[in-house]
């Protein structure tokens, strides 16, 4: 088959004062990893320096910058930001918890977390000063994860979720029975999977309905692109399932049966990342095959997202100057 390249040239050495040439070019100028993912490339991983070596555990990208925060319960240093993904800042959290989750919507970013007496969660506008926040429930909540998704911050835990538009004020109700650990927001619909295997869905964050998983795995992550719910899982056959509607999920095979932590989507590319195994990081341009990719660090990756053409992972241990993995993902 001919490239656009080789139509452009020959049509120009055809046909004078044709327009097709410039039509193909422009055609092919147009495209994207969305729409033609058969023309970009993954790049290989490379490090990134975190400012220190913390229990790295979530990550966004919003703002047009990326953000991360920590699991240690130290004040100092437990929020780390970038432009680029490969030089990173750190940042003062707003009070000393375990950040377990962050999430950018509305100009805002919100972080949540699974320790704390009354403020568990905290938001900032810039991703460098933060602000204390208190989640329903005070201290008696552990959050596991947040997502942004039909204009408001939603909060999932083993107990409550709580919903808000401006991440200051909070409302919560209660999910079907789970520890639910990873949640998206896709075509309408808000996706919630549980460590013991329980799916749950929502058009609104407020009434849920309990759905059936393909397998009953240990799920700890979601997420939508491609009008597809992809949801990875650290036990199981079939680690890794996919729905169009977040209602009939079928199993999928995993590149290899690692421990998933994190999975999310960018650009027309998913991208999962493990705990274990040879290759701790997998992507798919369709939910379904799975291409193993390895990380310069065997690390315990948990967080990973997609900003400037650029995939990023954190993980939960090692050294700074590997805590975080970057590859690219754009047209070539």
């Amino acid at each position: 088959m001919l490239t656009y390249f080789q139509l452009f040239f020959f049509s120009c050495s055809d046909t004078k004062g044709d327009k097709l040439p410039q039509l193909l070019l422009g055609l092919y100028a147009t495209q994207t990893c969305e729409s033609n993912p058969e023309r970009c490339d993954f790049g290989s991983f490379t490090s990134a320096t975190a400012p220190n070596s913390k229990v790295w555990t979530a990550m966004t990208h919003g703002g047009n910058q990326f953000v991360a925060v920590a699991q240690d319960t130290s004040l100092t240093n437990s929020v780390m930001t970038s432009t680029d993904a490969r030089t990173w800042i750190e940042r003062t959290a707003a009070d000393s918890e375990q950040w377990l989750g962050v999430a950018y919507g509305n100009n805002i970013y919100v972080a949540i977390a699974n320790s704390g007496v009354t403020n568990r969660a905290m938001s900032s506008t810039d991703g460098i000063t933060w602000t204390v926040r208190a989640l329903p429930g005070g201290g008696g909540v552990n959050w596991n994860n947040i997502a942004f998704g039909n204009g408001r911050f939603v909060a999932i835990s083993s107990t409550t979720i709580a919903t808000s538009t401006n991440g200051i004020d909070w409302t919560s109700v209660a999910p079907p029975t789970g520890s639910y650990e990873g949640i998206a927001f896709g075509n309408g619909v808000f996706v919630i999977v549980a460590s013991g295997g329980q799916v749950a869905t929502s058009s609104d964050a407020t009434v849920w309905t309990s759905r059936t998983a393909a397998e009953a795995n240990d799920w700890r992550a979601v997420t939508f692109g491609k009008n597809t719910f992809v949801a990875v899982g650290r036990t199981g056959t079939n680690r890794v399932m996919t729905s169009t509607d977040g209602i009939t999920w079928t199993a999928r095979t995993a590149s290899e049966n690692n421990e998933w932590y994190g999975v999310h989507y960018g650009n027309g590319l998913f991208l999962a990342a493990g705990f274990t195994g040879t290759n701790r990081a997998m992507s798919s341009t369709d939910g379904i095959t799975w291409t193993a990719r390895t990380p310069l660090a065997s690390g315990q990756y948990r967080g990973v997202t997609y900003g400037n053409n650029t995939f990023a992972l954190v993980s939960i241990s090692g050294s700074a100057s590997q805590q975080i993995q970057i590859a690219t993902w754009a047209i070539r």
